[in-house]
């Protein structure tokens, strides 16, 4: 049986699955997030999952997709769109794996200013309702 590769685990549990736990077990305790709309890196589990799983209740709606996916093994890239409130949302998820198979960094990046003005005010809502 061929093993399933560490993007489509991914993908997998965001089309499939959303839980926190599920989500927890594809995270390295040491994970890094780098966020679109904070300067400073965000180190571990705990707070990239709080990350992610607010991202999934914002930008993670039901026009979410994504357009294009690089498998590269233990890297990733993967452009999305979605719309929230009427913008277009355009963003690419760049993840790397450590050779256990989890994530050990996610990266997000967004565009136009507009979106990432919107992503920044939704997300601190979500996040603050998280605490």
């Amino acid at each position: 049986m061929k093993k399933q590769s560490n993007l489509q685990r991914w993908m997998d549990w965001l089309k499939n699955d959303h839980s926190a736990e599920g989500l927890e077990a594809l995270l390295s305790d040491d994970v890094t997030f780098f966020s679109p709309v904070v300067h400073t890196p965000q180190v571990g589990k705990k707070i990239t999952m709080a990350y992610l799983l607010a991202a999934g209740n914002t930008i993670g709606n039901d026009t979410f997709r994504y357009m294009q996916e690089l498998d590269c093994g233990e890297h990733g890239v993967l452009e999305f769109e979605t719309e929230m409130d009427g913008i277009h949302v355009n963003g690419v998820d760049i993840i790397e794996w450590n050779s256990d198979g989890e994530i050990v960094k996610f990266k997000v990046m967004l565009r136009p200013l507009k979106a990432v003005q919107m992503v920044h005010a939704q997300m601190g809502k979500m996040l603050e309702t998280m605490k």
